[in-house]
């Protein structure tokens, strides 16, 4: 039986790319595969697909689950699915994991076909742009020329951007969520750390661990520790944790002792389990190196001249690490091109991570956006 408003059982799939595809590093695949996931139907004018471009942690498993026994669904379950904003019973939606990811696509845990040997360390380094250029090719494999829409938050949302840049004829519809042109010096110095951590792991071995009993835990439990401070403001952990203690009094030791800090040893083991490590300092570096505007702010509304799509854009008020601002640069870039654009600044707790809740107001927002999009 389904869940209420839920797309149900979901099984990924497999596209095997034959083509070779030059990445920006300079390097070149002879052929990748990626995996991805859809959900709904596609109608006989193939103009419902709407592509959901995840952020660096995320995956092609968006909505539903697996198995029944799985305890959580898809990361964007709340969003989409039958009647949801999103909804599944008009469009015809697509998440792919993007090359290099962590759930199966092409990446450092697959084999190279010219060594035979795991790639490791020899995987080299994927853009935005790349990722872009791959699911074109599964777009169109699909038999999709032009996209209904395209929607990410995060890091998704850069991608979201990218797909109107490369291809502003393909796209009809875009919605961007809590993200940014390119990245600040602080949040390029968060990714830095991150990805020192794991680094200066003994246990990292330059890449090159797979063969080893030992992965590199302890940096990635640091550098997703790190991370999930950046993701969180100050409220929402003061209301969640405060200055709550697992004792009544004090054990002055080095042991865990406020509940924050638990928490923050329970998300860093998780991650250290499922992740893999040469995949997140990959990801990091796409974000730091995308900037279409290539350091000249000045530049976006350049860059923003043949965009033919309607956009959405979304920020929330306490996410500091991808601010209003930001957000706010996106649709002055767009305005200045006489480009539709809807801008939202939604009041919200949760910091960054507030794209990924259920929220009333923020997902009206989006299900009005795409029943204008079906009406139309």
């Amino acid at each position: 039986m389904k869940e209420n408003n839920s797309i149900g059982i979901v099984k990924p799939k497999i596209f095997k790319c034959t083509s070779p595809i030059k990445l920006s590093c300079g390097k070149t695949l002879d052929n990748y595969e990626l995996i991805y996931e859809t959900y709904g139907k596609l109608n006989k004018n193939k103009d419902n697909a709407v592509l959901v471009c995840h952020a660096l942690t995320g995956n092609q498993h968006v909505a539903g689950r697996h198995k029944k026994i799985d305890k959580y669904p898809g990361w964007w379950d709340s969003l989409v699915g039958p009647g949801k904003p999103l909804n599944t019973n008009k469009f015809f939606v697509i998440g792919i994991n993007n090359l290099g990811g962590n759930e199966g696509s092409t990446g450092p845990k697959s084999i190279n076909p010219k060594t035979k040997k795991i790639w490791g360390a020899d995987f080299p380094i994927i853009t935005v742009e790349d990722w872009v250029k791959t699911q074109k090719t599964l777009i169109n494999y699909l038999g999709i020329d032009k996209l209904s829409s395209v929607i990410g938050g995060s890091l998704g949302g850069m991608q979201a951007l990218e797909w109107n840049i490369q291809f502003p004829y393909e796209v009809n519809n875009t919605v961007v969520i809590a993200a940014a042109p390119n990245l600040t010096a602080q949040n390029i110095a968060f990714n830095q750390v991150a990805r020192q951590s794991i680094i200066t792991d003994p246990d990292f071995q330059k890449g090159n661990f797979y063969a080893s009993k030992n992965k590199p835990k302890r940096g990635l439990r640091i550098a997703r520790m790190l991370g999930h401070i950046t993701y969180l403001s100050n409220d929402v952990m003061g209301s969640k944790f405060g200055r709550k203690t697992k004792n009544k009094e004090y054990q002055f030791n080095f042991d865990t002792e406020f509940e924050i800090e638990s928490y923050l040893n329970y998300q860093g083991d998780k991650f250290a389990n499922e992740f893999d490590a040469n995949t997140y300092i990959r990801m990091t570096k796409a974000l730091d190196y995308y900037d279409p505007t290539k350091k000249n702010k000045k530049k976006l509304s350049e860059v923003f001249k043949k965009i033919k799509s309607k956009f959405l854009v979304i920020s929330f008020t306490s996410d500091w690490r991808f601010s209003s601002s930001r957000s706010k640069e996106i649709v002055k870039g767009l305005l200045d091109n006489n480009i539709n654009v809807s801008y939202a600044e939604i009041s919200a707790e949760s910091g960054h991570d507030a794209f990924l809740m259920s929220d009333n107001h923020y997902h009206e927002i989006i299900k009005s956006f795409f029943n204008r999009i079906f009406k139309s």
